[in-house]
Parts: C-alpha cells; sequence; structure tokens
C-alpha cells in the first residue's frame, strides 16, 4: 500500500515505543526498525516515546533523521530509538479517526496529527491492553490486537485457559501469588505434580525478563523471588525437553500462519541475554521437521489466535518433543520484538513477505478493523 490507505496520499503514523515496563529496551530498538521500514515506504512517520514514567514525549524530527538511514547494529537492541524530545499529550481531534499530539503546558497547539498508531510497546502497559484501551477511547486505528486480545495474550494463566478451552494443547503448570507464596513453609508444596526441570515466570512478563530454569528443589524459592520482582503472579511450568519453534500470524477475519523458525539454544533455554546480546544468530528458517510437523504447527497457531480473538498480528511459541510428537503452545505474544534480528519478520521474510510489505499490511489492518467497527 506504500503510504497510501484509503485514498490519503500520505498516511501520519505514530510509533509508540519505550514504556515503564522491564521491556523498554526492547521496544526502543524495534521502534527504530519500523520507523526505517515505514519511512522508506512513504509513511509520515513520527516517533512517540513513552517514559519510564508514563509520560508521552515526541521525539525531534532532526533525531530521527539521523538514525533512519542507518543500518543496524549486529546486535539489534544496540540499535535504538531513545525516549526524547516535548512531553505531549494525544487528543482526539476534530475529524473522527484523527489524533492531535500538543505539547502538555500548551494543549491548543498541534505539533503533529495522527492517522493510525503503531503501539510498539512490549510488556505491560503496551501489550497487555492498556495503550489499546487508551487508543480506543481516542477513536484512532492501532496496529495489533485489541484490548481482550492483548490482556489475554499478556497473562500466561488466562491465555493458556482460553488454549485449553479450544483444544490446543499447552505444557502443565501452576500459578500463585505473593501472598500465597510467603505463606508456604515449603515451595516445593506448590509445584506438586510438575515433572522437573520446571520453568518459573512473572505471569505479565515477555522477552524472558524474570523467567529462571529450575532443576533443583533447593533452588525454587530463590527462582520465585526473582520472578516476584516483575509481578504479583507467577506461573511455574513443566519443563518440555525437545526443540523451541515459533510461528507468526498476520491478518484479520481470515489470518494467515508464515513458515516456521526454530531456536537454537544453550543451557537448556532461551533467555534474555542469548535473544538480545549473543553474537551468534540463534535462529533457524525454516526449520528442518518431520513431514506433517510445520503444517500442525500452523494449523494450532491460527487456532491459538482465534482462541484470544486475535487481529493484525501474533507470534506462537511451540515446544516440540521429538521422541513423543508432541507440540504445546508455550506462549503468544501479541506484539513480538520487531526488529530486523527478530524472529517474526524472519519467518514471513521465508514466507515471501519482506520487512516493508509486512509493515505495510499491519497499518492496512488496522483501518480495516477501525471501519469494521465502525460499521458495528
Amino acid at each position: 500500500m506504500s503510504g497510501g490507505v484509503s485514498g490519503m496520499s500520505s498516511v501520519r503514523v505514530g510509533v509508540l515505543f519505550g514504556g515503564p515496563s522491564a521491556e523498554h529496551d526492547v521496544s526502543c530498538a524495534s521502534a527504530l526498525s519500523v520507523i526505517r521500514a515505514l519511512s522508506g515506504s512513504g509513511y509520515e512517520a513520527m516517533a512517540i516515546g513513552v517514559s519510564r514514567t508514563g509520560g508521552f514525549r515526541l521525539v525531534p524530527e532532526q533525531v530521527l533523521s539521523r538514525l533512519r538511514d542507518g543500518s543496524g547494529a549486529a546486535r539489534a537492541i544496540e540499535d535504538r530509538l531513545e525516549v526524547t524530545g516535548p512531553a505531549v499529550q494525544l487528543r482526539a481531534g476534530t475529524t473522527p479517526g484523527i489524533v492531535r499530539v500538543s505539547p502538555v503546558e500548551d494543549p491548543s497547539t498541534v505539533l503533529a496529527e495522527l492517522d493510525v498508531a503503531f503501539p510498539l510497546l512490549h510488556g505491560p502497559f503496551g501489550e497487555d491492553g492498556v495503550v489499546q484501551g487508551v487508543l480506543e477511547s481516542l477513536g484512532l486505528p492501532y496496529v495489533g490486537c485489541g484490548v481482550l486480545a492483548s490482556a489475554v495474550g499478556m497473562n500466561k494463566v488466562a491465555m493458556k485457559r482460553a488454549l485449553r478451552a479450544e483444544d490446543v494443547p499447552v505444557t502443565p503448570y501452576v500459578w500463585f501469588d505473593a501472598n500465597t507464596f510467603g505463606q508456604v513453609d515449603d515451595p516445593l508444596k506448590l509445584v506438586d505434580g510438575l515433572r522437573w526441570p520446571l520453568f518459573v515466570k512473572p505471569v505479565s512478563m515477555g522477552s524472558s525478563i524474570g523467567v529462571s530454569r529450575v532443576t533443583e528443589g533447593g533452588d525454587l524459592g530463590a527462582a520465585i523471588t526473582d520472578a516476584l520482582q516483575y509481578d504479583t503472579q507467577i506461573i511455574v511450568e513443566q519443563g518440555v525437553t525437545g526443540r523451541e519453534l515459533e510461528c507468526a500470524v498476520l491478518g484479520g477475519p481470515r489470518p494467515k500462519a508464515s513458515s516456521v523458525g526454530e531456536v537454537t539454544v544453550t543451557g537448556g533455554w532461551f533467555d534474555y541475554q542469548q535473544k538480545y546480546f549473543g553474537d551468534a544468530d540463534p535462529m533457524i528458517v525454516p526449520a528442518v521437521l518431520p513431514d506433517g510437523v510445520a503444517d500442525r504447527i500452523q494449523e494450532l497457531s491460527l487456532r491459538a489466535f482465534s482462541a484470544i480473538d486475535g487481529w493484525g498480528l501474533a507470534r506462537v511459541d511451540f515446544l516440540y518433543d521429538p521422541d513423543t510428537d508432541d507440540l504445546y503452545v508455550n506462549e503468544l505474544n501479541t506484539m513480538p520484538g520487531f526488529t530486523a534480528h527478530s524472529m517474526y519478520p524472519k519467518v514471513w521474510a521465508a514466507a515471501g513477505v519482506g520487512y516493508a510489505d509486512l509493515v505495510d499490511q499491519l497499518v492496512d489492518l488496522a483501518f480495516q478493523r477501525q471501519q469494521q467497527r465502525r460499521q458495528w
């Protein structure tokens, strides 16, 4: 569509990034990649950073112009935007679907106008339905899943419940809150019935932040304490010895699934350090799989996307046990990492959809969703 949606000569896209979550830096890296793709495709792209305290800032054009032509660092996390610029607020414009960006101290002044938002905020505040609710209240079209799908996808317990209701296989798990953990004399009582190794995770966090792989009972309490730094609720999942596979979903009423990629890991799991600071590329795209496994992954990805009422995009992560031929959906990410090094664009590239085309389709889907809602 290359910058021209629904007859618009130049679509004004506000890329939201940063945020108060522990995934702030990942979001800043995703945003810069998308800004480059949008600008190269004829969109009028603006960057609106969200500070760690939740304030909005409009990144100056001169800052963006210095970064747009960059080729990207070897490590994507090191090639990112910074939240800088004047403090601003988003206000509904006089025309439905248009949002004004104004200085906090002078709401009558209009610094920019937006036709659509691309919320590249990962983790709490941005991927959990919060910012989606803000954009809904403003009437602004936005890329990605709506409030409900974002909230369900972010909360690992709610996500697993939704998937199990639709017969999508997930790993066995237990969950509990900080109060429950504080009342038990032995944390092993909380995971009774699960086979080791175990994975301890904050319920609502991504990018492997706060996640620990536990192989001995004596380490369980420390792992839970670490995860509680990021959430008040904890999920403990039964480990699966096998391969980590990922599939991307793109679309609206009739979504499609991408090629399947594989993540090669060391130390038993794909942690934050390997994801964003490793020197070697851990991703194999497309994955080499036995006959029929890729088809099953694609079909389960679409079912998982439907189970949470997804729209736009998601990355579905699987664990595959080659000994039993069993597949389990591990996680469903409604706003996955979007750097040029990330799995989501890589598996679509293997399916014949380039990065710029991918971004273009996502913006178009944002307008499609808004149009459907208006008709309803």
